[in-house]
């Protein structure tokens, strides 16, 4: 997983603490709630410069940090987004 995509989950994560994000971190266990997940996916998508597709849209998608960067990798590989991307601060 990519170090920026860490940083733009932890906010979302109520629950994380001093917790690592792990591939297998559970999203909605650390906290994140279906309100959050469509402003997560503006985030993601505004950071590394992807659309995510409608079909990745779903609970699987969502439901750990490595289930969620896979989709957003496979996005940028698709999308031949290199994920360098810089937002305006």
């Amino acid at each position: 997983m990519d170090a920026r995509f860490t940083e733009l989950l932890t906010p979302f994560l109520k629950f994380l603490g001093e917790q690592e994000i792990t591939p297998d971190a559970s999203l909605r266990e650390l906290g994140l709630d279906s309100m959050q997940a469509i402003e997560l996916l503006f985030a993601i998508e505004d950071t590394f410069g992807v659309t995510l597709p409608d079909d990745d849209m779903n609970d699987a998608t969502f439901a750990t940090a490595g289930s969620l960067w896979t989709v957003i990798s496979a996005a940028m590989d698709a999308q031949g987004v290199d994920g360098t991307r810089v937002t305006a601060a």
